[in-house]
């Protein structure tokens, strides 16, 4: 923009109203209403978690784990949200058949504009996972980024996190912090392919937890993957 350039009222309101939620702690990325992703833009708001880092690195895990496989392959992305992992695997599998679902009307409302803005078919669908008592189909990949921050881990959030996104997809209690976990897991059992692959985004606190219950529920070839902050992030695991 050049010195002389003259901005108009309008831009100058939105610039302050701008400052105005910034200072009120609001995230960038819902004051400007996207984010990248893999390589993407996505759309975000009040109504979806702000994608990250770490869930970028579980995307780039399948995708080196499954190119090999081409044409065919059906994947299921649990808790969608805004569709980041659907869509970023949608745009990478072009052949391969992706679902996502998620709890929340309106952030399957985001998803799907962000399928269209990233030019990819994704089938979403609307499901409480705990209320769930089997899966649509059969399932090569079954990916989730649950919830799964402790309510005892509040205090160490920053306020634009607790004051500004969904809680609901945060947030697990105390006294049972992998029960998504279980469920999805349960379920995955049942509706995976034989040899077919199920993977989490975990909490850094609870991977040997996680690690055991897997192999409780009887999943084998159990791999924990850190991230680039070096800390336990991912989870994969097969069906016999």
């Amino acid at each position: 923009m050049a010195l002389d350039t003259v901005v108009s009222a309008k831009n100058i309101t939105a610039f302050e109203m701008a400052l105005l939620r910034l200072k009120k702690q609001q995230p960038i990325q819902y004051i400007v209403g996207h984010t990248e992703f893999y390589g993407l833009t996505f759309k975000v708001n009040k109504h979806t978690l702000i994608p990250r880092p770490e869930t970028e690195q579980l995307v780039d895990w399948i995708i080196s784990n499954h190119k090999h496989q081409g044409s065919g392959l059906e994947i299921l992305d649990i808790g969608t949200g805004s569709g980041c992992i659907a869509v970023a695997l949608a745009k990478n599998f072009s052949k391969a058949s992706i679902s996502g679902l998620d709890i929340s009307e309106k952030a399957l409302e985001v998803a799907q504009e962000n399928a269209i803005k990233n030019q990819v078919l994704v089938s979403f669908c609307q499901k409480d996972i705990l209320e769930t008592t089997a899966l649509e189909k059969k399932y090569d990949v079954v990916v989730s980024n649950p919830p799964y921050v402790r309510q005892l881990e509040k205090k160490a959030m920053s306020a634009n996190v607790l004051d500004n996104e969904p809680g609901g997809a945060l947030f697990v209690p105390n006294e049972d912090p992998l029960l998504f976990y279980r469920k999805i897991a349960q379920l995955a059992l049942v509706s995976l392919q034989e040899k077919g692959w199920l993977y989490f985004e975990i909490n850094e606190y609870l991977s040997n937890e996680m690690d055991a219950l897997l192999n409780e529920i009887g999943f084998v070839n159990i791999e924990i993957k850190k991230d680039f902050r070096a800390v336990p992030r991912m989870i994969k695991c097969q069906k016999l």
